[in-house]
């Protein structure tokens, strides 16, 4: 590759490039290695009679190596043109002298790093011998979620919720057909009560996961509230569980974190880390078999730039 060239990856390209073995450990180690991480840009681009089109910015960079920037488009009024509301592409570029080297598919960087985390925060906090699964939401994070936990560990069982049961199904059979033990099942509860490591990503505005179901040494994972306003799990879930989010911003940025705080239902106290923190200091808190621990995550720039730092690195060895 040309010291000056760009190169282009497709949707395909970045998925090849982004294996989720390789990607837990570059995640891993770029929040040991840090960056600089400025807060989210939001512009907000005025329609005339529709809702407001925005573009979202989400740079990081390190202070010798590599930066790199998502742009994010969200269009509401793409539902009426056939068109997805969403498009999203990312750049990295050289910290030195600011060359663009590779440009990602930011959709598909987005739903492996998304994965990938949620898989490496629990290497270090679930139990390693958990075996049962169950992924509630049936998207395409949901789809990542079943192959990024088997990188991480030797999950046997994967059961699937849905509000929609003919998306549970159809994620079952995809997952059958890759080679994974996984199935739809209709009773949340039950399946909450069975799982080991619990994953949920959905766009749920009210509680799905109940405390009263956790089971002792269970671990629950939780990605889909991304604003204030969003939520899935109720506030017995958050007391009962050792609680790690994979950086402070979950606090303002995500209701199951935010709302409870602002109820008093938990501290701030009640918060024992951060995902970097753990990855800079190499560790595993828990203490016993027992124990239930949860992590929340919003994302964060670091794992984009070292997804990309990782795609580039395996297009160039």
């Amino acid at each position: 590759m040309k010291e000056r060239e760009m190169r282009v990856l497709s949707l395909e390209d970045t998925r090849a490039a982004l294996p989720f073995g390789a990607l837990i450990a570059a995640l891993d180690a770029g929040f040991r290695a840090g960056a600089e991480v400025p807060l989210r840009h939001h512009h907000f681009m005025k329609t005339p009679g529709a809702a407001d089109d925005v573009l979202l910015l989400m740079p990081a960079w390190q202070q010798a190596g590599w930066g790199g920037v998502k742009i994010v488009n969200v269009h509401p009024g793409n539902a009426g043109r056939g068109l997805p509301a969403i498009a999203s592409s990312y750049i990295l570029f050289d910290r030195l002298t600011g060359v663009h080297k590779l440009l990602l598919d930011g959709g598909e960087l987005t739903a492996r790093r998304t994965a990938a985390a949620s898989a490496l925060a629990a290497k270090r906090l679930a139990r390693p011998e958990s075996r049962k699964m169950l992924i509630v939401g049936a998207g395409r994070v949901g789809a990542n979620l079943a192959w990024a936990y088997r990188a991480a560990f030797a999950i046997e069982e994967i059961e699937i919720w849905s509000r929609t049961a003919a998306s549970a199904e159809a994620l079952a059979v995809e997952l059958r057909r890759g080679g994974l033990n996984a199935r739809a099942v209709p009773d949340l509860e039950a399946a909450v009560k069975r799982a080991e490591i619990i994953s949920c990503a959905t766009l749920s505005r009210a509680p799905l996961i109940e405390g009263e179901w956790l089971q002792p040494g269970q671990h629950i994972d939780l990605i889909g509230s991304f604003t204030p306003e969003m939520r899935e799990a109720d506030d017995e879930v958050l007391a009962r569980a050792r609680i790690f989010l994979d950086t402070d911003h979950a606090m303002v940025e995500s209701g199951d974190i935010a709302i409870p705080l602002a109820s008093g239902a938990i501290s701030k106290a009640d918060i024992e880390g951060t995902l970097a923190g753990l990855c800079r200091d190499d560790l595993r808190p828990r203490a016993s078999a027992e124990e239930i621990t949860l992590f929340k995550g919003v994302g964060s720039a670091i794992e984009d730039l070292a997804a990309a730092v990782l795609a580039y690195e395996s297009l160039t060895a």
